[in-house]
């Protein structure tokens, strides 16, 4: 029984189609993939991140034009990760 259980949790992960994008090594083709995110975004994300890397969520809204909470949570309800964060950030210590 608790091998069908854990082959049930397997599965289950797998099956979301929820992966994990860091925004820290994402490439253009991963960042094109999010919802919610066009050509112009991606090339001035990775510009940016080009520039000086994302220090958190409040960073990547700051100096992407558009990115306001809404769309971040969009973005991270689809894996995307700034500093293996999601938003909101968790308060967690």
């Amino acid at each position: 029984m608790k091998h069908h259980f854990a082959l049930g949790l397997l599965l289950a992960a797998f099956g979301s189609g929820a992966q994990t994008v860091d925004i820290a090594q994402a490439r253009e083709i991963d960042l094109d993939g999010l919802r919610g995110l066009g050509p112009a975004t991606t090339r001035r994300i990775l510009e940016e991140r080009e520039r000086q890397p994302f220090r958190d969520w409040k960073d990547l809204m700051k100096r992407t034009p558009g990115m306001g909470p809404k769309k971040a949570s969009q973005l991270s309800e689809q894996g995307l990760r700034v500093q293996g964060q999601t938003y909101p950030p968790s308060r967690a210590h």
